[in-house]
This record gives C-alpha cells, structure tokens and sequence, in this order.
C-alpha cells in the first residue's frame, strides 16, 4: 500500500510541474476515447473535417 501512495504522489508532482504536458496527455486520451467508445457517424465526419483543416494548418506553418 505505501509504495501506491508513493507512486501517487510522484504522479501528482510531475504533474505539478508538467501543467501543459500532462493537461496535453489529458486531452488527448479524452478525445480517443470519445472517438472509440461514443463518436457517431455524424461526429466521425465532422471530426474527419476538422483534422483534415488542422492538418493543412500544421503543414502550411
């Protein structure tokens, strides 16, 4: 049990110290997971849309 606490609490002062990083990794595991487990049709091709805008806004910087 200590060693749970302890690797907790190294979890949550990376994560202190990462504030963009770890609200990055957030963000992004959220968006998977909407896409994998609720994402209909509709948002799959909304989605498609703007990723493919994204993309050209990434290429084109």
């Amino acid at each position: 049990m200590d060693d749970k606490n302890k690797q907790t609490e190294a979890n949550k002062k990376w994560q202190e110290k990462n504030k963009e990083r770890a609200k990055y990794l957030s963000d992004r595991s959220r968006a998977r997971s909407f896409i994998r487990n609720q994402a209909t049709i509709d948002d799959i091709e909304e989605l498609r849309e703007l990723l493919n805008e994204r993309e050209s806004v990434l290429i084109n910087e």
